[in-house]
C-alpha cells in the first residue's frame, strides 16, 4: 500500500487495516502475556482504548480526520479492551453487563482516577457509580436521566 490513498485498491486499504489490527492483537497479546508473569503479586490490569475509529470508504469517507458532527459511525466508535487480573479491584462480572454501555473518551479520563484510587473534585460524579459498581447500570441509567 502506498502513501497516496487515491493510488491505493480498496483490496490494498482493506488489507491495509486488517494488517494493522492483527499487528495490534498481537502486541496486547504480548502485553496480557508480560502482566500474567506478575499477576501472582501484583493487581495487574490492561486497558487499551483506541484514539478513534477508521473509515475504509464506508459513505465516501476514509480514514479518520472528518468534523465530528459529519463523521460516521467508523469513526466515532472506537474499540476498547480491557483485561484485568486476578487481583485487580474489579472483576469481568462486575462489568461485562456494561460492555454495551456507551461511553465516550470523556468518561476514560475520571474513570482512570477512579480506578487508580485518586480523589478528583471533578470526578465524583463518576466516582460514585465507579465505586458502587455492584449496581453500576442502574447508576449510569440514573445519571443520564438527569443530565
Amino acid at each position: 500500500m502506498t502513501g497516496e490513498l487515491q493510488n491505493c485498491t480498496q483490496q490494498e486499504i482493506d488489507n491495509g487495516y486488517d494488517n494493522a489490527i492483527l499487528y495490534t492483537d498481537y502486541f496486547l497479546s504480548n502485553v496480557i502475556d508480560l502482566l500474567k508473569k506478575y499477576d501472582d503479586k501484583f493487581a495487574t490490569s490492561m486497558l487499551y482504548v483506541s484514539d478513534h475509529g477508521e473509515s475504509l470508504g464506508e459513505h465516501g469517507f476514509y480514514l479518520h480526520a472528518a468534523p465530528y458532527a459529519i463523521a460516521p459511525k467508523e469513526q466515532t466508535h472506537v474499540p476498547a479492551i480491557m483485561w484485568m487480573g486476578k487481583h485487580f479491584d474489579y472483576n469481568k462480572n462486575q462489568l461485562m453487563p456494561y460492555k454495551d454501555y456507551p461511553l465516550s473518551h470523556d468518561d476514560l479520563f475520571c474513570g482512570l482516577l477512579v480506578g487508580f484510587e485518586v480523589d478528583a473534585k471533578m470526578c465524583e460524579a463518576k466516582q460514585k457509580i465507579l465505586m458502587q459498581n455492584l449496581d453500576f447500570k442502574s447508576n449510569l441509567d440514573e445519571q443520564a436521566a438527569t443530565n
